[in-house]
C-alpha cells in the first residue's frame, strides 16, 4: 500500500518540520488538500505554501483540487511538478480535456468522486487515467469518520478497471486508520491518504500500519 500523509493535518506553524519528518518516516507521497471556499467550504493551500512543501519535501507530491476552475489551477500549481493532480467530476464540465491538459504539462491525471458519486460517471474516462480518488469522507475538513460504503464502491471500480484495462491506480481518502486499511487493501486499493492518523501519532509507526 502507497501512503500519502495529508498535510491538512499537520502544523501550519512547523510545516518544514512536520513534511520533513513525514518524508523521513517513510511515506511515498505527500498529499495536499487545495480548497477554494466555493467548491467546498473552506480554503486551505495556495501557491505560495505548496512551494514551500515542495522545496521541504524529498517525495513526490499528489494534489487534490477541491475547487471551481480546474484548469486555472492547474496551471497554477504546474510548476511545482507534482506526480498528481487530481479534480471532481462533480465540477468538471469537460473532463477529457482537463485529464489531456495535465498529462501534456507531463503530470499524472487523477478524478476524484465524492462519496454519492456513481462510478459509472468516469467509465468512458478511466483509460485516460492515472488515478481515481474516492472520497470516503465529505470533502472539505479532516478528522471525519470513514464512511463504510466506500469499499463495495472500490470493489466495483477494480472491476471496470479491469474490465476496460486501464492503467489507472485506487486512491481512497478520508478516516483511513489501522481499523480499516487490511479492508481496503483485499478489496482493490493501491493508495491511501491519511491525516488526522499520521499526525496524530508517531508518524513513522502510523504510516507502517498502513502500508499492508
Amino acid at each position: 500500500m502507497l501512503v500519502a500523509p495529508s498535510i491538512l493535518s499537520a502544523d501550519f506553524g512547523n510545516l518544514q518540520r512536520d513534511v520533513e519528518a513525514i518524508c523521513n518516516a517513510g511515506c511515498d507521497y505527500v498529499h495536499i488538500d487545495v480548497m477554494d471556499g466555493h467548491f467546498v467550504p473552506n480554503m486551505t493551500i495556495g501557491p505560495v505554501v505548496v512551494s514551500s512543501v515542495a522545496k521541504a519535501s524529498t517525495k513526490p507530491l499528489d494534489i487534490h483540487l477541491m475547487v471551481e476552475n480546474n484548469s486555472f489551477f492547474v496551471d497554477l500549481f504546474a510548476k511545482y511538478n507534482p506526480a498528481f493532480i487530481s479534480f471532481h467530476i462533480e465540477e468538471e464540465k469537460h473532463p477529457h480535456r482537463l485529464i489531456q491538459k495535465i498529462k501534456s504539462l507531463g503530470i499524472k491525471a487523477g478524478i476524484v468522486l465524492n462519496p454519492h458519486t456513481r462510478i459509472e460517471s468516469i467509465e468512458y474516462l478511466l483509460s485516460d487515467l492515472d488515478l481515481v480518488l474516492l472520497m470516503s469522507v465529505n470533502p472539505g475538513f479532516g478528522g471525519q469518520s470513514f464512511i463504510p460504503s466506500v469499499i463495495p464502491k472500490v470493489k466495483l471500480l477494480k472491476e471496470l478497471i479491469n474490465k476496460t484495462n486501464s492503467k489507472a491506480i485506487i486512491e481512497v481518502d478520508g478516516g483511513v486508520s489501522d481499523k480499516n486499511i487490511k479492508e481496503l487493501k483485499v478489496a482493490g486499493v493501491d493508495m491511501v491518504v491519511a491525516g488526522s492518523y499520521v499526525f496524530k501519532n508517531d508518524y513513522k509507526e502510523a504510516i507502517n500500519s498502513l502500508k499492508v
